[in-house]
């Protein structure tokens, strides 16, 4: 399916495009590559199955009609498919969450947080705080929040993750898991099971394509709003998507036709690490591959798209 290149989404260049490497369609593993056992955990916890769980955001989406709507309106201001929205929705619900009986929850849900007083910190010290460290002096060259946040990322587990550094023992964690959790560990929001350090990584492309204020550290609350409003975080959806796709081109592939590869993508983020390590491989470097979470979304492709083609 071909998508106009709308206002906000800068093309390709035509000598870029020439060289792109086009990743296929569907999964390039027979079978389905193993499922980690914190999502199996999870399942059992809550005496399910992940067939239970997949057929309740099928369900879900089959239901709510203006969310497919949505989708699709979404989708198309950020020139992606629409089924790389659903394809995360319906990973993240089947291995990582299970769907609420309507969107409506989510927006209740959404509400609880909105008058919380928190930070994102660390060991008492808040995160644009720590950024100011001299281990993180490169990154404040960068101008745009997905390439700044990203660069944070990598010195924290270059310098700091499971180190001790001028007497403080920083535990082996990431750099989400360690500033981004304030209320539990393992925390994701809303409909698209967003964390807050994923969402500042987009929101110069969530500005710029829909006008959402810029996010910072500085006002978590805003965060969260937009992570667990259902309508704005399906923009997060997008733009995420939208984001992996660019990092892909920019080092030679073509994603965009792959939900399975989007949905991987989705699942385990960095995708502007994973994309150089995969061009730095040099000639005869393989293809980007699909996990667990992405081999399902190609699995069920056809059933998945019938959900979008049946109409608003």
């Amino acid at each position: 399916m071909a998508f106009a290149c709308l206002a906000g989404v800068l093309p390709v260049s035509s000598t870029l495009a020439e060289k792109l490497i086009v990743v296929p369609p569907g999964n390039r593993f027979e079978t389905q590559p193993a499922i980690p056992s914190a999502s199996a955990n999870r399942t059992r916890a809550f005496k399910t199955t992940y067939e239970e769980k997949y057929e309740k955001i099928v369900a879900l989406l089959k239901r709510e009609a203006k969310l497919r709507a949505h989708i699709k309106q979404v989708a198309a201001a950020y020139d992606i498919d629409p089924i790389h929205i659903v394809g995360a929705l319906v990973g993240e619900h089947t291995y990582n969450v299970t769907a609420v009986g309507s969107v409506q929850t989510y927006y209740v849900k959404a509400l609880s947080y909105s008058g919380l007083d928190f930070a994102f910190r660390y060991k008492g010290v808040r995160v644009q705080d720590f950024v100011k460290r001299p281990e993180f002096a490169d990154c404040a060259q960068v101008k745009d929040n997905a390439a700044l946040w990203s660069c944070r990322d990598r010195v924290w587990a270059e310098h700091f993750r499971g180190k001790t550094v001028d007497g403080v023992a920083y535990e082996p964690m990431t750099f989400q898991q360690a500033f981004f959790q304030p209320f539990f560990a393992g925390q994701t929001f809303g409909l698209g099971q967003i964390s807050p350090l994923t969402a500042l990584e987009v929101t110069d492309l969530v500005n710029k394509v829909s006008g959402y204020d810029r996010l910072t550290p500085d006002n978590p609350q805003a965060i969260y709003r937009d992570v667990m409003d259902p309508d704005r975080s399906i923009v997060y959806i997008a733009a995420i998507v939208r984001d992996a796709i660019d990092a892909y081109k920019e080092q030679g592939f073509d994603i965009s036709g792959n939900p399975g590869i989007t949905a991987t993508l989705y699942n385990v983020g960095q995708p502007r690490q994973r994309a150089a390590e995969l061009k730095a491989a040099g000639k005869g470097r393989k293809l980007p591959v699909e996990n667990y979470y992405g081999w399902l979304v190609n699995e069920k492709l056809d059933e998945l798209r019938s959900l979008i083609d049946s109409g608003s």
